[in-house]
This record gives C-alpha cells, sequence and structure tokens, in this order.
C-alpha cells in the first residue's frame, strides 16, 4: 500500500488514550494578510508541440492565508510515525527525531497522510498549500525562473536555455540545516528558498495554445504532483529522493518536506 488510508488513521487515534488526543503543541502558524501575487504557471505549456513560457497569472487572497512558520519537523513527523498515522522515512532519511531539524525523504503520499493525521489529531483542518499559495507564502524569497526563449522554429535555443539554467542551479547547497538557517522573509516563514522542496496539492497539467477552442487543456495528471523551493519541480507520488533521478522534468530538487496550510474556515471531519 503505498499511503495509509484517512480511515486508517482515525482508526488508530481512536485507540489511543485521552491524553493522546492532541499534541502537546500545535505547529507555529503566520497569518499573512490579504494580498496578490504574480507568477507563471507550473503548468507545461505548448505551441507547435514545443514548450514555450507561459504568461505569469494573478493569483489574489482576499481573505490571507495561514500557514507553518516552518516545514514539519524530525520530531513532528516522528510523532505522526508513532501513532500509526504516516509510515516511518527511509534509514537514510529518518533523522534524530530533532524539533528543530526539517523532516526530509517525504513523498507527496507521506505528506498527504501527515495532514490528515493532523486534521484528525487537533480537529482542524490541514492541507497542503497550491503552487500559487506557496508563491504568495514565499513573497521576496520566491525565485522565479527566468523566462526561456520559446521554442519557435529552431528547438535547440530553448534546449540550451534550460541546459543552462539547470547547471547554474548545481551549484547551489542542499545541505539540510536547522530551522532559520536558509533565512527569514519579511512576513517571518523560514527557509521558503532553502534546501527543502515544500509539496504543492498542484498536479502537473499540460495547456496547449494553439488548439483548437476548448481544448486547449491537455490534462491532468496526478501521478505527477508539483514541489515548490528555487524552482518549480515535477515528481511522481510516492518518490521520496529526488536525487535519485526521479524528477520527470529538469534538475531534481535537493531534499522533499512539507509544510501545511491551516485552513481556518474549515473543521476536520
Amino acid at each position: 500500500m503505498r499511503s495509509l488510508s484517512i480511515a486508517a488513521i482515525l482508526l488508530s487515534l481512536t485507540a489511543c488514550g485521552p491524553a493522546d488526543r492532541a499534541p502537546a503543541s500545535l505547529p507555529q502558524v503566520l497569518r499573512l494578510p490579504a494580498g496578490e501575487v504574480s507568477y507563471r504557471p507550473s503548468d507545461t505549456t505548448l505551441r507547435g508541440g514545443y514548450p514555450v513560457t507561459p504568461a505569469p497569472l494573478t493569483a489574489r487572497f482576499p481573505r490571507g492565508l495561514s500557514i507553518m512558520k516552518h516545514q514539519v519537523s524530525q520530531a513532528e513527523y516522528a510523532a505522526c510515525v508513532k501513532a500509526g498515522g504516516c509510515k516511518p522515512l527511509d534509514g537514510a532519511h529518518r533523522g534524530a527525531g530533532a524539533p528543530d531539524m526539517p523532516a526530509v525523504g517525504v513523498s507527496w503520499t507521506d505528506a498527504s497522510a501527515y495532514a490528515a493525521w493532523l486534521s484528525a489529531r487537533t480537529g482542524r483542518r490541514w492541507r497542503l498549500p497550491t503552487y500559487p499559495e506557496w508563491v504568495y507564502a514565499a513573497g521576496e524569497a520566491f525565485r522565479e525562473q527566468a523566462a526561456l526563449p520559446d521554442a519557435g522554429d529552431d528547438p535547440a535555443q530553448r534546449w540550451l536555455a534550460e541546459y543552462d539554467a539547470q547547471s547554474n542551479r548545481q551549484r547551489e547547497d542542499a545541505e539540510v540545516r536547522a530551522f532559520g538557517a536558509y533565512g527569514v522573509n519579511a512576513s517571518g516563514l523560514m527557509d521558503m528558498a532553502g534546501s527543502v522542496w515544500d509539496w504543492t496539492s498542484d498536479c502537473h497539467a499540460v495547456r496547449v495554445l494553439d488548439a483548437p477552442a476548448g481544448e486547449a487543456d491537455g490534462g491532468r495528471n496526478c501521478g505527477i504532483r508539483i514541489a515548490a523551493g528555487r524552482h518549480v519541480a515535477y515528481l511522481p507520488d510516492f518518490i521520496r529522493d529526488p536525487k535519485s533521478g526521479a524528477c520527470s522534468v529538469g534538475l531534481p530538487p535537493a531534499n522533499l518536506g512539507l509544510r501545511l496550510v491551516l485552513d481556518e474556515t474549515a473543521v476536520a471531519g
């Protein structure tokens, strides 16, 4: 089984005693004010069968956004494993259960299981952010990839530009460090441009600009999910170690973790 069902998570919680029903402390959450952000969509955009750089979109957040101050820690993830709500991490990524270090080696299915467990545990709805939400939260720490030349009549020009961009990324620090080591943005969120990419809820999608009217949507593949960090990454939902070559497009991210959005308008069922 690739992931634990929500029913199984709730069943494991039912077996706990009263003292085990709530964590010692809730995750630190920051409330971001209402606002908007411009970003390029994470979809693969095609024209004439070749990739092109999509036009920017604007996402608006009239009610603001509540998101974890830092990624889920090793200790927080270990509590989910102990309660039976999450699968143990692989040995290389298990860590020492430190409360000040991010949990890494986390797949999208692991991240979703943790969100379900925390929601059941607290009675509040926690979920993975959408890609636009993550961009909004990152603020000035967000690093939008420079626009690449459209393939046009010479696709080699875009391929060379992509190769150059990926070569430059290889020099970035991939070490997993304690929270705050990669900086704090203006909103107070830690490590938004650090060595750990955050899973989002978004599926990989294809948009065909020159398709007949009504057929621009080339489909969504929800077996491939979007991870957000120093650059956007497209990964199968079961992958824990992106450095193993599992990235479907481009250079893989250094490490995979998660931070969750608190949906303050919903109560966990």
